[in-house]
């Protein structure tokens, strides 16, 4: 947990025993320094990731503020380590663990004003995705990241780190659901996606745009999200851990595709839901359709998105389920939360389509 620094600390008794003098300074064109401001307080929950990566490791959030004083004039902040790690080996219960967190902080402690939480590229529309369905709050939370290292060339580190924290304690921020800043854009938790290796325009949100910019110190934002989250959403993490949620598996089409993966998915990994990254014209190849429709026949739900990044599929009917235009992997995380509520193919299609 981190502290306030020293002289913010002393700010309040300092100005309350100087409250006449203060009161004078101002009436003859004086300003309150920066650092005595009564500042929005950003709680931020690190996960690690190359935002807090440094050619000699991974740092902590306090060494990442350190190295950024002038965070301390956005907001009072409190740091909370969840995990400090590559986002490429998180699993199910590090999501669980960061919505919990931030579920307890929403709770107990009513003095915060926003959320951040900092992790690496790999998994930042993930989670931002995952914490868009299952955190209630209506207040900013702001998931960022970054594609190159502190202290190297052209680093986007510091820039988003800072540009996330700006957008925290904007208030119109609140009420659109899990933002990723990122590269001077907001984003949507569930339109935007990573599609570069390296390159720090990497985040796009593709069939619908970002939600706002920063610009000049300041987020601005231009239209809200209209599907259910946060608030809104039907999706809980009470009392649940990673062994809790219902298996699922991810299967890519392409020429030649072998029927035996889908028969392994279900037989060995146990999958009660499946996700299909099928052809542009979301067709599954001819070879996993006949093992699909028996897995849909046992009772396992299939649903069908495209292997490209953009793009509505249409829907089906039965067996299957559309994706609509979520990308197979976000598709994947809300199956696994419909299974947590039911295995009803026209309800998870409905879910589909308010999600």
């Amino acid at each position: 947990m981190m502290t306030a620094t020293p002289i913010q600390q002393t700010c309040s008794r300092m100005w309350s025993w100087l409250a006449l003098a203060a009161v004078i300074f101002m009436a003859i064109g004086g300003t309150v320094p920066a650092w005595c401001q009564d500042l929005p307080t950003v709680k931020i929950f690190a996960t690690g990731g190359t935002i807090a990566n440094t050619p000699d490791g991974r740092i902590s959030v306090e060494a990442i503020i350190e190295a950024l004083p002038d965070v301390l004039d956005i907001a009072e902040l409190v740091a909370e380590d969840i995990t400090r790690v590559g986002s490429s080996t998180l699993g199910w219960q590090e999501l669980i663990d960061t919505a919990v967190a931030i579920q307890r902080t929403e709770e107990e402690e009513p003095d915060i004003d926003g959320y951040m939480v900092t992790i690496g590229s790999n998994a930042a529309e993930d989670i931002a995705y995952f914490l868009n369905l299952v955190v209630k709050t209506s207040k900013p939370l702001v998931v960022t990241a970054a594609q190159r290292q502190r202290e190297t060339l052209s680093e986007d580190a510091s820039r988003n780190f800072i540009d996330a924290l700006i957008t925290a304690v904007t208030p119109e921020a609140g009420g659109k659901g899990v933002l990723l800043v990122v590269n001077e854009l907001i984003h949507p938790a569930r339109e935007v996606t990573k599609n570069v290796f390296s390159r720090v325009d990497t985040w796009e949100s593709l069939d619908t745009g970002a939600l706002g910019i920063i610009s000049g110190g300041k987020a601005y934002f231009y239209r809200s999200p209209l599907r259910l989250h946060t608030m809104d959403s039907m999706f809980s993490i009470a009392n649940i851990t990673a062994e809790d949620l219902p298996g699922t598996e991810i299967l890519y089409s392409y020429t030649d595709a072998s029927p035996a993966l889908v028969k392994a998915a279900v037989n060995e990994a146990n999958a009660k839901g499946l996700v299909i990254a099928a052809f542009g014209t979301a067709s599954a190849h001819g070879g996993q359709r006949p093992p699909l429709l028996e897995a849909a026949d046992d009772g396992v739900l299939v649903v069908l998105g495209n292997r490209g990044s953009s793009g509505r599929v249409a829907d089906r009917g039965e067996p299957y389920i559309s994706a609509d235009n979520l990308t197979p992997q976000k598709a994947n995380t809300l199956l696994k939360l419909a299974l947590t509520v039911t295995n009803d193919r026209e309800e998870v299609q409905e879910i589909f389509y308010k999600y």
